[in-house]
């Protein structure tokens, strides 16, 4: 299950989710890149974005407005839905309209592979690799791996220091998945200082000791964090 969580009052671009990229609006586009790899619904905050959804053929689902995550916007709809433990639930930003399904195929192997693993806890998420100008970028997220390929820390910050001239940069990709299970287990945690410090929801799982599985893709897309990031899109379609 694939779903995507959307909110009108995004306090760094309002309603962005609804903005027109090539004749679609945002979350709607999202929606169909991946609409062939599972079944997708979108878990929003606001009838507005309901009815556009709806409009497209897109399944729609009303949330709370008080979620502080979209993490907990999709346990929200996947706990309405009644998604078994088991399932396999993949959280698409809806700000992520050029996401490859190439990517989102390679997280939800990883999962699999989890699962038949035993693991206690599955969470996984993507990264790639960047160059030390991209690492600059606040709104590009930044991630340090241990031995096996585990998040070991997420910034907006330069990370890691270049002290010796070798550092190498892995930016975060924002998808995330996680058995139905795990994500409950997830959304029960407490909020970590460091999430609140970074802005940054996946670091509840690291605070708490919890793994995160990282795959490496090679990915060329982008989100919508800035006007500049739309006015990019926008011209793609041109």
């Amino acid at each position: 299950m694939i779903i995507i969580p959307a909110r009108l009052a995004s306090t760094r671009f309002p309603q962005k989710v609804l903005a027109d990229i090539g004749g679609l609006p945002m979350v709607v586009r999202t929606a169909k890149r991946v609409s062939h790899l599972d079944d997708v619904v979108v878990a929003a905050d606001d009838e507005k974005i309901i009815e556009v959804c709806q409009a497209h053929g897109i399944k729609a689902m009303l949330t709370s407005t008080t979620h502080k995550s979209g993490t907990d916007r999709i346990h929200e709809c996947a706990t309405i839905l009644d998604l078994p433990d088991d399932e396999l639930v993949i959280n698409v930003q809806a700000d992520e309209p050029f996401i490859e399904p190439d990517v989102v195929e390679s997280l939800m192997q990883k999962l699999k592979n989890l699962q038949k693993d035993g693991e206690p806890f599955i969470m996984g998420s993507c990264y790639n690799s960047i160059n030390a100008e991209a690492a600059k970028d606040p709104n590009l997220v930044k991630v340090v791996l241990d031995v096996q390929s585990n998040a070991i820390y997420f910034s907006r910050a330069k990370i890691p220091h270049n002290q010796s001239g070798e550092a190498v940069y892995f930016g975060h990709i924002g998808i995330y998945g996680f058995s139905k299970k795990s994500l409950k287990e997830f959304c029960s945690l407490n909020d970590a200082p460091i999430e609140d410090i970074e802005k940054l929801e996946q670091l509840r799982a690291i605070y708490h000791q919890k793994k995160i599985a990282m795959v490496k893709v090679a990915s060329t897309g982008f989100g919508i964090d800035t006007q500049e990031d739309l006015k990019r899109a926008v011209e793609i379609f041109l």
